[in-house]
């Protein structure tokens, strides 16, 4: 894949993507340089959802805000407001306990469990 892109002083720019015998290969070039980096397919998929995360935020970056919903009410997409993006994979709730699996920005897991009616500020809702 091939897409045209513009470098930081608004020139035009490639990025090429291709498959490296088992790795992949991408490779940036613009008038200021080339940049050529090598990666394990998972960490291709690393970087293709960070890609998808950022486009998704930049998309959405014309909220009014932080909207807070209750813990059991969280939907898988949910973008939670703070510092770090944590994006919500699955909500269970089992009685009075809501319990929320999270992925962060760099594609780590986790579950915390909340009050079900706890206040949880999102900086995205999920459509």
């Amino acid at each position: 894949m091939t897409s045209g892109v513009e470098d930081h002083d608004g020139r035009a720019a490639t990025l090429e993507v291709v498959c490296a015998g088992t790795a992949v290969g991408v490779r940036a070039a613009s008038r200021s340089g080339e940049l050529s980096l090598i990666c394990t397919p998972g960490r291709a998929r690393e970087l293709a959802a960070a890609l998808a995360r950022a486009a998704d935020e930049a998309e959405n970056a014309h909220a009014s805000g932080p909207v807070t919903v209750e813990a059991r009410e969280l939907r898988r997409g949910d973008v939670r407001d703070g510092d770090r993006v944590m994006t919500v994979e699955g909500v269970r709730v089992d009685g009075a306990t809501a319990h929320v699996t999270w992925r962060s920005g760099a594609g780590r897991g986790w579950s915390q469990a909340y009050d079900a009616d706890a206040a949880i500020a999102l900086r995205r809702r999920a459509t």
